[in-house]
């Protein structure tokens, strides 16, 4: 009898891990086009080898999509960006409306993965898309603005944000990080410890940045550093 070719794993490493039973149904439960999805996963690695960056490894990908934009919740996504140290980027706002520090995020384009999301704010923010993905967020996270900036931000269309996290090592050097680019949006940059980031933010966001650290705290280890189990939320 001949073999089922189903039973015979795909040379694409992309097409292996949609074929994997797992990642279908989760997939299959937030309704992705798997065409649409695995043409993006191949977008990011061809524009990061044209590049001369390391292309992620697959399995490195997220499978989330961006969900409906619900109550005005503008689709984002943030990036706690760690140095080899196990610091965290942050950095100030140009503009006074939102003062304070924060870690870099930003919206989802139409049509846009959240990861590809990811690594184009961080080229737009700090210049560099030079990090690895360790791990990303569980679930879509929200906050909102406080009311007298509701109308204000965002062209009056959002009340706030529901923002897919990741945690991204930075595998540059400070010297490649450069804030004046052409959607420059910071003034300042700084590593900080975890545990003083929601100190650094501004009030309406800090519960959700305690609820970034609580799921990503654990982390914040020294690259090769076993992460601390204790600190995490698992």
């Amino acid at each position: 009898m001949a073999k089922d070719s189903a039973e015979t794993p795909p040379n694409d490493p992309i097409e292996a891990m949609l074929a994997d039973p797992l990642v279908r149904a989760v997939m299959a439960a937030d309704r992705v086009d798997t065409n649409q999805f695995a043409a993006q996963l191949r977008e990011i690695a061809r524009r990061r080898q044209a590049l001369g960056q390391p292309v992620l490894p697959v399995e490195d990908i997220a499978v989330s999509q961006t969900p409906a934009a619900e109550g005005r919740y503008r689709p984002a996504v943030g990036i706690m960006l760690l140095n080899r140290q196990g610091e965290v980027f942050v950095a100030r706002r140009l503009n006074r409306v939102q003062d304070g520090w924060q870690m870099p995020q930003g919206g989802i384009e139409p049509g846009e993965a959240p990861l590809h999301a990811a690594l184009r704010e961080l080229r737009e923010e700090i210049g560099t898309d030079d990090a690895a993905v360790i791990a990303e967020s569980r679930s879509w996270m929200r906050y909102e603005l406080p009311a007298h900036l509701v109308g204000q931000v965002w062209g009056g269309r959002w009340r706030g944000q529901q923002q897919k996290w990741f945690a991204m090592r930075f595998r540059g050097r400070d010297s490649e990080i450069n804030l004046a680019t052409p959607h420059s949006e910071f003034s300042d940059w700084r590593w900080a410890p975890a545990a003083r980031v929601p100190d650094l933010i501004v009030g309406f966001k800090r519960q959700l940045y305690l609820a970034v650290l609580q799921e990503f705290g654990h982390l914040a280890t020294p690259d090769g550093a076993a992460p601390d189990a204790a600190g995490s939320s698992s």
